[in-house]
C-alpha cells in the first residue's frame, strides 16, 4: 500500500494512492496515518480494502508529510561510504546519531524556507523508514517485524550552523522546512530489498545525487536494532538513514541553495518531491 495524507497545513486527511495513482480517501476508517494505524493488524485492515469503494479525491490537493503526529525524527549520519569518501571524514565505527526537530517536517513538495543568515543550505535525499511497532531491545532478527514501511526524506542542512559552530548537529538540521518527508508511505511488503534502491537529486535539473542504498554502511535491519538498544522507537518515528555523494557541501567549488531553486528527487519505489527553494 502507498498510504498518504492530503489538505493543507495542520489540516490533511488520510489516503490511499490506488493503482491508477489516484488518491482515495480513507477518513472513514481512520482519523490519521499516525500511531496506531501504523500497527501491523491496523495495516491488515486497511489492505482488505477495496481501494475502489473508497471516495475518489478531486484535482490535486496539496500533500502533507506522509506520517502525522511524529514522535521522533531520527537521523544517521555518514552513513554511505562513498559520502563519507566525499567529505573527507572517515566511516563512523558505530552509527553517528542525530535528531531533526519534529517542526522541520514538512509536505513532500512544500518550499524550503532558507532561515536567517545561511549562506550553505545544502540536500540530502534519504531513504527513511516509518516505525509500525514499538521497538526496545530489540534483535536484528526480529527488527523487521517493527518496520511499517518507507519513504523519502529530504534531509535539508544548513553546513554553517551544522558544522562551523559551536554544539552539535541538530541546529544545522532543523530550521522550519528542513524535513520534507513523503509523498506516501510505501508498507513494508512492497519494497523487496530497502538495500538495493536508486536514489537520486537534482537542482535546476542538474542531477547532483545518483546513488543508491545498497553503498549504507548500517542498513535497516541493523539501525532498527542498534537505535532500540538507546531508546524506544514507537509507531510513527521516522528514521532517515543518511544520503549518498553529491551533496552541495561535497562539490569543487561548493554549490549551495539559493532562492528560486528548484530541487527534485526520489528514491525507487518511493515516489518522488519537489521543492521550490524561498527565503525565509
Amino acid at each position: 500500500m502507498k498510504l498518504l495524507r492530503y489538505g493543507p497545513p495542520g489540516q490533511e486527511k488520510p489516503g490511499l494512492l490506488d493503482a491508477d495513482g489516484r488518491i482515495r480517501d480513507l477518513s472513514a476508517h481512520v482519523d490519521d496515518i499516525a500511531g496506531a494505524t501504523l500497527l501491523p493488524d491496523a495495516l491488515d485492515r486497511l489492505r482488505a480494502i477495496d481501494p475502489a469503494s473508497l471516495p475518489l479525491v478531486e484535482g490535486n490537493p496539496r500533500l502533507g508529510p506522509c506520517v502525522g503526529q511524529v514522535g521522533k525524527m531520527v537521523c544517521i549520519g555518514l552513513n554511505f561510504s562513498d559520502h563519507a569518501a566525499e567529505t573527507g571524514m572517515a566511516v563512523p565505527p558505530e552509527p553517528i546519531i542525530f535528531m531533526k526537530a519534529t517542526s522541520a517536517i514538512v509536505g513532500p513538495n512544500d518550499p524550503i524556507e532558507l532561515p536567517r543568515g545561511s549562506e550553505k543550505t545544502d540536500w540530502e535525499v534519504e531513504l527513511a523508514f516509518v516505525i509500525g511497532k514499538t521497538a526496545k531491545y530489540v534483535s536484528e532478527d526480529e527488527a523487521m517485524d517493527h518496520v511499517a514501511g518507507y519513504c523519502i526524506v529530504n534531509d535539508v542542512s544548513e553546513r554553517a550552523f551544522q558544522i562551523e559552530r559551536q554544539g552539535q548537529w541538530t541546529k544545522g538540521k532543523s530550521c522550519d522546512s528542513f524535513g520534507p518527508t513523503g509523498p506516501w508511505l510505501v508498507t513494508r511488503d512492497e519494497i523487496e530489498d530497502p538495500q538495493a534502491l536508486k536514489m537520486w537529486l537534482e537542482v535546476n535539473g542538474h542531477r547532483y545525487q545518483d546513488g543508491t542504498s545498497a553503498t549504507m554502511v548500517y542498513g535497516v535491519r541493523y539501525l532498527v536494532s542498534y537505535l532500540s538498544r538507546f531508546m524506544s522507537l514507537q509507531p510513527g518515528d521516522i528514521v532517515s538513514t543518511g544520503t549518498p555523494p553529491g551533496v552541495g557541501m561535497g562539490q569543487k567549488p561548493q554549490v549551495f541553495l539559493k532562492a528560486g531553486d528548484v530541487v527534485e528527487l526520489g528514491v525507487e519505489g518511493l515516489g518522488t518531491q519537489r521543492q521550490t527553494v524561498v527565503q525565509g
